[in-house]
């Protein structure tokens, strides 16, 4: 667009100067002509110029000094927010940390009396008035002071306030699904033994194979096991496995539902340290009259001084460890114990059924001297 702006200002004056002066154009024009023809050219030259002076000029470039000082305010500029994010970046790291630790190693209500002294120092600072008499600096300070004392108090609230939020829902999956998971005794039978008892390899053992599934099977003896201690005792099955497995295998055990009286799962049992335990004080029963016979007796339950070990069933067919155990058993419910806990601990963790026998052997020994001895000083 320049160039045809500039052709339709060129053409008409050269051809006005052609018609003025002919002899521009001649090849013989002398030196004083070509001196008036470079002066023209000049002169068309400086119109273009001036033609193009319409337009703005070009804004000029900064000094070097002046960049030079913007790339150092810009560079002062981002190291400050480099080193304000490595702050925050350390203050939540410390914090987390500092959470983590008291979670793990304080519970909830030791970790409220700890805190509880700087809490109540962050509400006194906190309704405490302001000195007007102290200069800017000193009030500054006490500001300062003052908001990092109740910033902090805040968030150890939230902090208490969230976990006990959390520790409740947690509660929900690793505590038995009641403090009584039993109601209450008849008062005819206060004095009557809890028997409670594991399912797996204690009265029954599943297997899988391949060519046919799971499958399960019945300790040899169970059944004359429970219809004859149920005379004796409240039985009740308490197992770590799913509700779906343990209703149909009570229900295989015990088709009319006379012999065990309550039927206990894993929502029933105390979730720790990866393990589902049985707890035996959730019972609702006196802890002297409960005795726990299980395959894995003292590692399945939070209290081993009522249990009974049994050798776990593995499918064998000579197995007659429950038709064993009914003596013993049967002798306590007789006899009635005050506290069922120091008899357990006197058979120091061995078999109880052979170690009983052994026990009634020697007893009988003894009284059949003392019986001898007798005879002998009446003759």
């Amino acid at each position: 667009m320049a160039s045809i702006a500039l052709r339709s200002r060129l053409i008409p004056r050269l051809t006005k100067l052609g018609s003025r002066n002919p002899r521009v154009f001649s090849t013989e024009a002398s030196s004083s002509n070509s001196t008036s023809k470079y002066s023209s050219k000049y002169q068309e030259i400086s119109s273009v110029q001036s033609m193009f002076s319409d337009f703005p000029p070009p804004n000029p470039p900064p000094p070097p000094q002046a960049e030079a000082a913007a790339a150092a305010a810009l560079g002062k500029e981002r190291k400050g927010l480099k080193y304000l994010s490595y702050g925050l970046f350390w203050a939540f790291t410390g914090a987390t940390a500092a959470i983590g630790y008291a979670s793990y190693a304080y519970t909830l209500d030791q970790v409220n009396e700890k805190t509880k002294a700087f809490r109540e120092s962050a509400a006194k600072q906190a309704q405490t008035p302001v000195d007007n008499s102290a200069g800017i600096i000193d009030k500054y300070q006490t500001m300062l002071y003052s908001n990092a004392m109740t910033v902090s108090a805040q968030a150890i609230d939230k902090y208490l306030e969230l976990r006990e939020v959390v520790e409740e829902h947690v509660k929900g999956f690793t505590e038995p699904l009641s403090e009584k998971l039993l109601p209450d005794l008849h008062p005819a039978e206060q004095n009557a033994f809890t028997l409670v008892l594991d399912l797996n390899e204690t009265l029954l053992y599943s297997d899988w194979k391949r060519e046919r599934g799971w499958r399960t099977f019945k300790r040899p003896g169970v059944d004359a096991f429970l219809e004859h201690l149920a005379k004796f005792y409240e039985i009740v099955v308490y197992s770590d496995q799913m509700d779906m497995y343990v209703l149909p295998c009570c229900e295989k055990l015990d088709p009319n539902g006379q012999l065990i009286r309550y039927r206990l799962a894993r929502g029933a049992t105390k979730y720790e340290n990866g393990k589902h335990y049985r707890d035996l004080s959730k019972l609702n029963r006196d802890p002297k009259r409960i005795l726990y016979i299980s395959a894995n007796s003292f590692e399945s339950t939070l209290q081993p001084e009522n249990c009974v070990p049994i050798k776990p069933y593995k499918l064998e067919t000579d197995d007659t460890a429950l038709i064993d155990l009914i003596p013993f058993l049967e002798y306590v419910a007789r006899n009635s114990p005050a506290d069922i806990r120091p008899v357990l601990a006197s058979y120091e963790r061995k078999d109880v059924a052979k170690e009983f026998i052994d026990r009634s052997i020697e007893y009988q020994k003894r009284m059949q001297e003392q019986r001898g001895q007798g005879r002998f000083w009446k003759r």
